[in-house]
């Protein structure tokens, strides 16, 4: 199974009409955050395939296109933050948004915020565990976790509370985005059971 795996960028390779060409064999897309609601329905259109998403601290709506739209959301894609879904055999969940650091600004949660989302999760993955043996596959982010892949500032910092649910749920990966990769940042850390990739701007994986 391949999953091509976007985040903060809108990448000239990916929004063309050859888009087919290079990733038509892909099964399902994952948005990780900060990207404009036209480019994922792209992708959505032209390699027909599920998409699957979480918005970013600067996904504020509504966004507008060329030819007059306004656009709310993703047509035709699922947005999975706070949610535990089923795709392809794969169980996936999502959490969005950036560390606080603007009062009241939307898609932004302090530590305890995002520990309430969090806690949101916890049933689900319960019964997943006791339905397939396993709690989770993928853990979808636009922030990393705290200490892995995260900045100083607190713009960029980590959410600490998403380390014991990599410990619980266990998930085969955490995909992340927020963090721009510079030469000297790590884009891979094992945590536990769990490989924490940065997939700015683009990844593919293979499972």
């Amino acid at each position: 199974m391949k999953i091509l795996a976007l985040s903060d960028e809108v990448l000239e390779q990916v929004y063309s009409p050859t888009v087919r060409d290079k990733f038509g064999d892909v099964d399902f897309v994952l948005g990780c955050g900060d990207l404009p609601f036209y480019y994922l329905e792209f992708l959505i259109s032209a390699l027909d395939v599920p998409l699957l998403y979480v918005l970013g601290n600067h996904d504020r709506g509504p966004q507008y296109t060329a030819d007059g739209r306004v656009l709310t959301s993703v047509q035709g894609g699922h947005n999975i933050h706070g949610r535990v879904v089923e795709e392809r055999g794969l169980l996936l969940a999502g959490l969005e948004g950036s560390m606080r650091y603007r009062p009241e600004a939307p898609l932004m949660y302090s530590e305890g915020e995002m520990r309430r989302e969090v806690l949101r999760l916890l049933p689900r993955l319960w019964l997943n565990r006791m339905r397939y043996g396993r709690a989770l596959d993928i853990l979808v982010t636009h922030s990393p976790p705290l200490g892995i892949h995260d900045q100083e500032d607190l713009a960029h910092k980590g959410f600490e509370v998403f380390l014991p649910l990599l410990k619980f749920a266990r998930p085969r990966y955490l995909l992340h985005g927020h963090i721009h990769l510079y030469r000297a940042t790590p884009q891979e850390t094992q945590y536990e059971a769990t490989k924490v990739v940065n997939v700015y701007p683009l990844r593919m994986l293979e499972l």
